[in-house]
């Protein structure tokens, strides 16, 4: 397993931590970004058989507040990235016989979450994405899948406000943990998922109110 994330101290202790392969610092946002870190991961692997794209989320706030800039900029870090990302992976990843792409979405893609204007359109831009190729792939055996996680324990969680009344609106009454969101995401790379492609999974809490 290789990791990457903006932070060159933080993903080489998290890499110590986990055991990773490798690791390595970049910024999936930046033109070229997208295109190191599986040159990265492919220098150290050999190959690729799974591609977990997870950028993070751009600043929140309402239309009238957002300058017409942090559009671009949240095109660029939420779709743009995850396009790249597949661009660059998609010869290695033809190659495997357990192919595997997810895309870490939010809730917000089938239920739009108020004042994340930015996420909730572009991170439902992803969600197309992965659809379309789920069938572009299929013939290669590649699934494509989405993870739609709502109310997990993280710091971007955190600085959005109160965790307490947050954990008090999910029906379960508590916040996820990111080693659930991991679990899930396993399961989707894994053997036993080969049959399962072109879906938007929720890991919620029972928070989405839609049937699907």
């Amino acid at each position: 397993m290789h990791i990457s994330s903006r932070d060159a101290k933080r993903i080489e202790d998290t890499g110590a931590e986990i055991g990773a392969a490798g690791w390595s610092a970049g910024d999936l946002s930046d033109p070229g970004g997208p295109e190191a870190v599986v040159n990265a991961a492919i220098d150290r692997l050999g190959g690729l058989d799974i591609l977990v794209a997870n950028a993070g989320g751009p600043p929140p706030g309402a239309i009238e507040a957002l300058p017409l800039s942090s559009w671009d900029d949240a095109y660029n870090l939420v779709l743009m990235s995850a396009v790249r990302l597949v661009k660059a992976a998609l010869p290695y990843i033809k190659r495997s016989d357990q192919g595997r792409i997810v895309f870490i979405t939010s809730i917000a893609v089938r239920q739009p979450i108020h004042h994340l204007v930015l996420s909730s359109s572009l991170r439902a831009a992803v969600t197309g994405f992965a659809k379309t190729l789920s069938a572009e792939l299929a013939s290669d055996r590649i699934t494509v899948n989405c993870l739609a996680p709502d109310a997990i324990r993280t710091d971007a969680l955190a600085r959005l406000g109160d965790m307490d009344a947050r954990a008090a609106r999910v029906p379960l009454r508590r916040l996820g943990e990111a080693q659930e969101v991991g679990a899930a995401c396993t399961f989707l790379c894994s053997r036993q998922a080969g049959f399962i492609t072109g879906q938007s999974l929720g890991i919620d809490g029972g928070s989405l109110l839609g049937v699907h």
